[in-house]
Protein backbone atom coordinates (compact mmCIF):
# COMPACT_ATOMS: atom_id res chain seq x y z
CA UNK A 1 0.00 0.00 0.00
CA UNK A 2 1.63 3.11 -0.94
CA UNK A 3 1.57 6.57 1.40
CA UNK A 4 -1.00 8.51 -0.07
CA UNK A 5 -3.77 5.42 0.12
CA UNK A 6 -2.04 5.04 3.91
CA UNK A 7 -3.39 8.52 4.37
CA UNK A 8 -6.53 8.32 2.84
CA UNK A 9 -7.46 5.26 4.77
CA UNK A 10 -6.04 6.58 7.69
CA UNK A 11 -8.42 9.86 6.77
CA UNK A 12 -11.95 8.40 6.99
CA UNK A 13 -14.76 10.82 6.58
CA UNK A 14 -13.93 13.46 9.88
CA UNK A 15 -13.02 16.37 8.44
CA UNK A 16 -10.64 17.37 11.32
CA UNK A 17 -8.66 14.52 11.07
CA UNK A 18 -8.68 15.21 7.44
CA UNK A 19 -7.56 18.92 8.10
CA UNK A 20 -4.75 17.49 10.08
CA UNK A 21 -3.51 15.14 7.87
CA UNK A 22 -2.58 17.87 5.34
CA UNK A 23 -1.37 20.09 7.96
CA UNK A 24 -4.24 22.06 8.53
CA UNK A 25 -6.36 23.43 10.96
CA UNK A 26 -10.20 22.75 11.27
CA UNK A 27 -12.14 25.86 11.69
CA UNK A 28 -15.43 27.58 11.87
CA UNK A 29 -16.30 31.26 10.74
CA UNK A 30 -19.11 30.95 13.74
CA UNK A 31 -15.63 30.91 15.66
CA UNK A 32 -13.59 35.14 16.04
CA UNK A 33 -11.58 35.65 12.97
CA UNK A 34 -10.47 39.23 11.04
CA UNK A 35 -12.62 41.27 9.37
CA UNK A 36 -12.02 44.37 7.03
CA UNK A 37 -13.12 47.76 6.15
CA UNK A 38 -12.65 49.94 3.30
CA UNK A 39 -9.77 52.10 3.66
CA UNK A 40 -8.94 54.72 0.81
CA UNK A 41 -8.39 52.79 -1.89
CA UNK A 42 -7.58 49.76 -0.13
CA UNK A 43 -8.38 47.82 2.68
CA UNK A 44 -7.84 48.52 6.54
CA UNK A 45 -8.20 44.78 9.04
CA UNK A 46 -9.64 44.46 12.43
CA UNK A 47 -9.65 41.65 14.56
CA UNK A 48 -12.78 40.33 16.53
CA UNK A 49 -12.16 42.72 19.20
CA UNK A 50 -11.74 45.64 16.40
CA UNK A 51 -8.53 46.22 16.95
CA UNK A 52 -6.94 47.61 13.54
CA UNK A 53 -3.99 44.97 12.46
CA UNK A 54 -0.75 46.80 12.18
CA UNK A 55 0.97 43.61 11.78
CA UNK A 56 3.02 43.45 8.39
CA UNK A 57 3.05 39.74 7.70
CA UNK A 58 -0.39 39.44 8.75
CA UNK A 59 -1.53 42.32 6.46
CA UNK A 60 0.36 40.70 3.85
CA UNK A 61 -1.20 37.16 4.32
CA UNK A 62 -4.77 39.03 4.41
CA UNK A 63 -4.16 40.82 0.38
CA UNK A 64 -2.67 37.40 -0.96
CA UNK A 65 -5.47 35.85 -0.79
CA UNK A 66 -7.23 38.49 -3.23
CA UNK A 67 -10.81 38.72 -1.43
CA UNK A 68 -13.22 40.42 -4.26
CA UNK A 69 -14.07 43.99 -3.67
CA UNK A 70 -17.65 43.36 -3.88
CA UNK A 71 -18.06 40.75 -0.78
CA UNK A 72 -19.23 42.45 2.59
CA UNK A 73 -19.32 40.57 5.75
CA UNK A 74 -16.02 39.14 5.40
CA UNK A 75 -14.54 36.52 7.81
CA UNK A 76 -10.76 35.80 7.55
CA UNK A 77 -9.52 32.67 9.34
CA UNK A 78 -7.51 33.78 12.62
CA UNK A 79 -5.24 30.93 11.27
CA UNK A 80 -3.00 30.43 8.08
CA UNK A 81 -3.03 27.31 8.11
CA UNK A 82 -7.17 27.68 8.57
CA UNK A 83 -8.93 24.71 6.12
CA UNK A 84 -11.32 27.92 5.72
CA UNK A 85 -9.13 30.87 4.60
CA UNK A 86 -12.11 33.34 4.33
CA UNK A 87 -16.16 33.68 3.57
CA UNK A 88 -17.63 36.71 2.42
CA UNK A 89 -21.38 37.86 1.01
CA UNK A 90 -20.86 38.37 -2.78
CA UNK A 91 -23.02 40.83 -4.81
CA UNK A 92 -25.50 38.78 -5.27
CA UNK A 93 -26.38 38.34 -1.94
CA UNK A 94 -24.48 34.72 -2.14
CA UNK A 95 -22.55 33.23 1.11
CA UNK A 96 -18.83 32.46 -0.63
CA UNK A 97 -16.04 30.12 1.16
CA UNK A 98 -12.78 29.82 0.28
CA UNK A 99 -10.56 26.71 1.26
CA UNK A 100 -7.16 26.20 1.61
CA UNK A 101 -5.54 24.36 -1.23
CA UNK A 102 -4.27 21.82 0.33
CA UNK A 103 -7.59 20.76 1.95
CA UNK A 104 -9.41 21.34 -1.76
CA UNK A 105 -6.76 18.69 -2.66
CA UNK A 106 -7.41 16.70 -0.01
CA UNK A 107 -10.65 16.42 -0.24
CA UNK A 108 -10.74 15.65 -4.01
CA UNK A 109 -8.47 12.79 -3.85
CA UNK A 110 -10.81 10.96 -1.01
CA UNK A 111 -13.63 11.62 -3.44
CA UNK A 112 -11.50 10.01 -5.54
CA UNK A 113 -10.13 6.73 -2.85
CA UNK A 114 -14.46 6.25 -2.10
CA UNK A 115 -14.80 5.18 -5.59
CA UNK A 116 -13.99 1.68 -4.55
CA UNK A 117 -16.41 1.80 -1.78
CA UNK A 118 -19.35 2.90 -4.55
CA UNK A 119 -18.37 -0.05 -6.80
CA UNK A 120 -19.24 -1.99 -3.97
CA UNK A 121 -22.16 -0.88 -3.30
CA UNK A 122 -23.66 -0.41 -6.74
CA UNK A 123 -24.64 -3.90 -7.30
CA UNK A 124 -27.00 -3.64 -4.42
CA UNK A 125 -27.92 0.42 -5.32
CA UNK A 126 -29.07 -1.09 -8.71
CA UNK A 127 -30.80 -4.15 -7.21
CA UNK A 128 -33.04 -2.03 -4.73
CA UNK A 129 -33.88 0.34 -7.76
CA UNK A 130 -35.19 -2.16 -9.99
CA UNK A 131 -36.80 -3.64 -6.69
CA UNK A 132 -38.88 -0.50 -6.47
CA UNK A 133 -38.99 0.33 -10.31
CA UNK A 134 -41.62 -2.57 -10.47
CA UNK A 135 -44.05 -1.12 -7.53
CA UNK A 136 -47.60 -0.79 -8.44
CA UNK A 137 -48.03 2.88 -7.20
CA UNK A 138 -46.43 5.82 -8.17
CA UNK A 139 -44.83 6.62 -4.30
CA UNK A 140 -42.30 8.29 -3.08
CA UNK A 141 -39.55 5.39 -3.45
CA UNK A 142 -40.45 4.63 -7.25
CA UNK A 143 -39.84 8.12 -8.59
CA UNK A 144 -36.69 8.56 -6.28
CA UNK A 145 -35.39 4.99 -7.94
CA UNK A 146 -36.78 5.94 -11.39
CA UNK A 147 -34.44 9.13 -10.86
CA UNK A 148 -31.56 7.35 -10.20
CA UNK A 149 -31.93 5.01 -13.40
CA UNK A 150 -32.16 8.08 -15.32
CA UNK A 151 -29.19 9.39 -13.57
CA UNK A 152 -27.11 6.66 -14.66
CA UNK A 153 -28.16 6.51 -17.53
CA UNK A 154 -27.81 9.72 -18.83
CA UNK A 155 -25.19 11.45 -16.21
CA UNK A 156 -27.62 14.55 -15.95
CA UNK A 157 -26.69 16.42 -12.53
CA UNK A 158 -29.36 15.81 -9.89
CA UNK A 159 -29.90 19.27 -9.58
CA UNK A 160 -31.58 21.53 -6.83
CA UNK A 161 -33.83 23.74 -5.80
CA UNK A 162 -31.54 27.03 -4.66
CA UNK A 163 -29.86 26.45 -8.80
CA UNK A 164 -33.36 27.09 -9.87
CA UNK A 165 -34.24 29.79 -8.10
CA UNK A 166 -31.00 31.82 -8.17
CA UNK A 167 -29.97 31.14 -11.80
CA UNK A 168 -32.77 29.38 -13.70
CA UNK A 169 -30.90 26.22 -13.97
CA UNK A 170 -32.34 22.55 -13.68
CA UNK A 171 -31.38 19.03 -12.36
CA UNK A 172 -33.40 16.08 -12.69
CA UNK A 173 -34.78 16.20 -9.72
CA UNK A 174 -35.71 19.83 -10.96
CA UNK A 175 -36.83 19.23 -14.29
CA UNK A 176 -40.68 20.74 -15.38
CA UNK A 177 -42.97 19.10 -17.48
CA UNK A 178 -42.09 21.41 -19.94
CA UNK A 179 -38.56 19.84 -20.16
CA UNK A 180 -38.97 16.86 -21.50
CA UNK A 181 -40.55 15.18 -24.89
CA UNK A 182 -42.18 11.59 -24.95
CA UNK A 183 -42.24 9.81 -28.44
CA UNK A 184 -42.67 6.08 -28.18
CA UNK A 185 -40.06 4.71 -25.93
CA UNK A 186 -38.06 7.81 -26.41
CA UNK A 187 -37.07 10.19 -23.84
CA UNK A 188 -35.87 13.81 -25.38
CA UNK A 189 -34.83 16.02 -22.29
CA UNK A 190 -34.02 19.54 -22.76
CA UNK A 191 -32.84 22.40 -20.35
CA UNK A 192 -30.78 24.60 -18.70
CA UNK A 193 -28.38 22.85 -16.68
CA UNK A 194 -25.49 24.57 -14.75
CA UNK A 195 -23.86 27.73 -15.68
CA UNK A 196 -26.39 28.04 -18.04
CA UNK A 197 -25.31 25.33 -20.56
CA UNK A 198 -27.90 23.80 -22.54
CA UNK A 199 -28.82 19.86 -22.06
CA UNK A 200 -30.11 17.89 -24.74
CA UNK A 201 -30.56 14.02 -23.66
CA UNK A 202 -32.16 11.32 -25.53
CA UNK A 203 -32.99 8.07 -23.99
CA UNK A 204 -34.67 4.78 -25.42
CA UNK A 205 -36.74 2.73 -23.09
CA UNK A 206 -40.11 1.39 -23.26
CA UNK A 207 -40.02 1.00 -19.39
CA UNK A 208 -38.98 4.38 -18.39
CA UNK A 209 -40.83 6.14 -21.19
CA UNK A 210 -44.15 5.19 -19.29
CA UNK A 211 -42.48 5.85 -16.13
CA UNK A 212 -41.86 9.21 -16.87
CA UNK A 213 -44.86 10.18 -18.56
CA UNK A 214 -46.86 8.62 -15.73
CA UNK A 215 -44.76 11.45 -13.53
CA UNK A 216 -45.66 14.13 -16.17
CA UNK A 217 -49.24 13.84 -16.13
CA UNK A 218 -49.28 14.17 -12.43
CA UNK A 219 -50.87 17.62 -12.02
CA UNK A 220 -48.77 20.59 -11.42
CA UNK A 221 -45.40 22.16 -13.54
CA UNK A 222 -42.67 19.45 -11.88
CA UNK A 223 -42.01 16.79 -13.79
CA UNK A 224 -40.83 13.71 -10.96
CA UNK A 225 -43.68 14.22 -8.27
CA UNK A 226 -45.16 11.27 -6.55
CA UNK A 227 -48.25 10.72 -4.58
CA UNK A 228 -47.80 10.10 -1.05
CA UNK A 229 -50.22 8.06 1.47
CA UNK A 230 -52.91 11.15 1.61
CA UNK A 231 -52.99 11.30 -2.26
CA UNK A 232 -51.29 14.49 -2.36
CA UNK A 233 -48.88 15.00 -4.85
CA UNK A 234 -45.33 15.70 -3.56
CA UNK A 235 -42.16 16.74 -5.34
CA UNK A 236 -38.85 15.47 -4.87
CA UNK A 237 -35.63 17.04 -4.08
CA UNK A 238 -31.60 16.00 -3.88
CA UNK A 239 -32.12 15.36 -0.55
CA UNK A 240 -34.45 12.03 -1.03
CA UNK A 241 -31.88 10.68 -3.59
CA UNK A 242 -29.02 10.96 -0.86
CA UNK A 243 -31.64 9.53 1.91
CA UNK A 244 -32.25 6.55 -0.25
CA UNK A 245 -28.81 5.79 -1.10
CA UNK A 246 -28.07 6.36 2.73
CA UNK A 247 -30.56 3.64 3.39
CA UNK A 248 -29.46 0.89 1.28
CA UNK A 249 -25.68 1.09 1.67
CA UNK A 250 -25.28 2.42 4.86
CA UNK A 251 -22.79 5.21 3.48
CA UNK A 252 -23.08 8.78 2.79
CA UNK A 253 -22.81 8.71 -1.42
CA UNK A 254 -24.34 10.99 -3.25
CA UNK A 255 -25.30 12.05 -6.98
CA UNK A 256 -21.99 13.33 -7.88
CA UNK A 257 -20.38 9.58 -7.06
CA UNK A 258 -22.28 7.92 -9.73
CA UNK A 259 -21.38 11.17 -12.19
CA UNK A 260 -17.40 10.74 -11.20
CA UNK A 261 -18.27 6.91 -11.91
CA UNK A 262 -19.47 7.95 -14.69
CA UNK A 263 -16.83 9.88 -15.75
CA UNK A 264 -13.89 7.78 -15.39
CA UNK A 265 -15.90 4.59 -16.95
CA UNK A 266 -16.02 6.79 -19.66
CA UNK A 267 -12.89 8.32 -20.18
CA UNK A 268 -12.24 3.72 -20.56
CA UNK A 269 -13.90 3.73 -23.53
CA UNK A 270 -12.31 6.70 -24.91
CA UNK A 271 -8.69 5.66 -24.30
CA UNK A 272 -9.74 2.51 -25.73
CA UNK A 273 -10.78 3.90 -28.98
CA UNK A 274 -7.67 6.55 -28.80
CA UNK A 275 -5.27 4.14 -28.43
CA UNK A 276 -1.92 3.45 -27.90
CA UNK A 277 0.64 6.95 -28.14
CA UNK A 278 4.35 7.19 -29.93
CA UNK A 279 5.57 10.09 -27.92
CA UNK A 280 4.57 11.96 -24.51
CA UNK A 281 3.14 15.22 -26.95
CA UNK A 282 0.88 12.49 -28.67
CA UNK A 283 0.02 11.08 -25.17
CA UNK A 284 -0.90 14.51 -24.31
CA UNK A 285 -2.82 15.26 -27.06
CA UNK A 286 -4.89 12.20 -26.74
CA UNK A 287 -5.80 12.61 -22.87
CA UNK A 288 -7.15 15.89 -24.59
CA UNK A 289 -9.23 14.36 -26.65
CA UNK A 290 -10.70 12.16 -24.02
CA UNK A 291 -11.24 14.44 -21.56
CA UNK A 292 -13.06 16.40 -24.43
CA UNK A 293 -15.28 13.24 -25.27
CA UNK A 294 -16.41 12.74 -21.21
CA UNK A 295 -16.98 16.26 -21.22
CA UNK A 296 -19.19 16.16 -23.64
CA UNK A 297 -20.94 12.84 -22.19
CA UNK A 298 -21.28 14.88 -19.01
CA UNK A 299 -21.78 18.44 -20.00
CA UNK A 300 -18.89 19.80 -18.45
CA UNK A 301 -15.74 21.54 -19.48
CA UNK A 302 -12.16 19.29 -19.80
CA UNK A 303 -10.76 21.41 -17.04
CA UNK A 304 -13.61 20.17 -14.80
CA UNK A 305 -13.54 16.84 -16.16
CA UNK A 306 -10.47 16.48 -15.30
CA UNK A 307 -10.11 17.45 -11.79
CA UNK A 308 -13.41 16.18 -10.45
CA UNK A 309 -14.82 13.09 -12.62
CA UNK A 310 -11.95 11.34 -14.06
CA UNK A 311 -10.42 9.54 -11.47
CA UNK A 312 -6.43 10.44 -12.04
CA UNK A 313 -5.37 6.56 -11.75
CA UNK A 314 -6.71 6.53 -15.18
CA UNK A 315 -4.71 8.89 -16.53
CA UNK A 316 -1.71 8.19 -14.87
CA UNK A 317 -2.16 4.34 -16.57
CA UNK A 318 -2.51 5.23 -19.35
CA UNK A 319 0.70 7.56 -19.88
CA UNK A 320 2.29 4.51 -18.04
CA UNK A 321 0.92 2.29 -20.87
CA UNK A 322 -0.57 -0.20 -18.21
CA UNK A 323 -4.34 0.66 -18.76
CA UNK A 324 -4.38 -1.31 -21.95
CA UNK A 325 -4.17 -4.72 -20.06
CA UNK A 326 -7.40 -3.71 -18.34
CA UNK A 327 -9.35 -2.09 -21.62
CA UNK A 328 -8.50 -4.50 -24.36
CA UNK A 329 -11.59 -6.43 -24.17
CA UNK A 330 -14.08 -3.69 -24.08
CA UNK A 331 -16.74 -3.74 -26.78
CA UNK A 332 -18.85 -0.88 -27.75
CA UNK A 333 -22.16 -2.01 -25.37
CA UNK A 334 -22.30 0.45 -22.89
CA UNK A 335 -25.72 -0.47 -21.41
CA UNK A 336 -26.30 -1.34 -17.75
CA UNK A 337 -28.52 -4.64 -18.01
CA UNK A 338 -28.15 -5.92 -14.58
CA UNK A 339 -27.46 -4.78 -10.77
CA UNK A 340 -23.94 -6.50 -11.51
CA UNK A 341 -20.81 -3.98 -13.22
CA UNK A 342 -20.82 -4.43 -16.63
CA UNK A 343 -16.95 -5.27 -18.33
CA UNK A 344 -15.84 -1.71 -18.33
CA UNK A 345 -16.78 -0.79 -14.98
CA UNK A 346 -15.01 -3.67 -13.82
CA UNK A 347 -12.11 -2.95 -15.99
CA UNK A 348 -12.41 0.09 -13.75
CA UNK A 349 -12.33 -1.35 -10.40
CA UNK A 350 -9.47 -3.64 -11.64
CA UNK A 351 -7.01 -0.09 -11.92
CA UNK A 352 -8.33 1.09 -8.95
CA UNK A 353 -7.50 -2.10 -7.02
CA UNK A 354 -4.00 -2.77 -9.11
CA UNK A 355 -2.39 0.64 -10.12
CA UNK A 356 -0.65 2.77 -7.80
CA UNK A 357 -2.81 5.45 -6.61
CA UNK A 358 -2.53 8.37 -8.35
CA UNK A 359 -2.80 12.04 -6.57
CA UNK A 360 -5.71 14.24 -7.65
CA UNK A 361 -4.43 17.77 -9.51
Amino acid sequence: MNRLLKKLEKIGRDPKVTAKAVGLRYVSDSKPGYNRKKSGKGWSYYDAEGTLVKDKELIKRFAALVIPPAYTNVWISPHENGHLQFTGIDAAGRKQYRYHPHWNKIRNQTKYHRLQSFAAHLPAIRQQVEKDLARRKLDHEKVVALVIRLMELTSIRVGNESYKKLYGSFGLTTLMDRHVKIDGSELKFQFKGKKGVMHKVSLQSKKLARMVKQCRDIPGKELFQFYNEEGHHCTIGSGDINTYLKNITGEDFTAKDFRTWAGSVSALYAFKEAGEFNSMNECRKKIVSVLDEVALNLGNTRTVCKKYYVHPTVLKSYEQGSIFKYITHLDGDKDIKAAELNIAEKALLDILENEKLAEAS
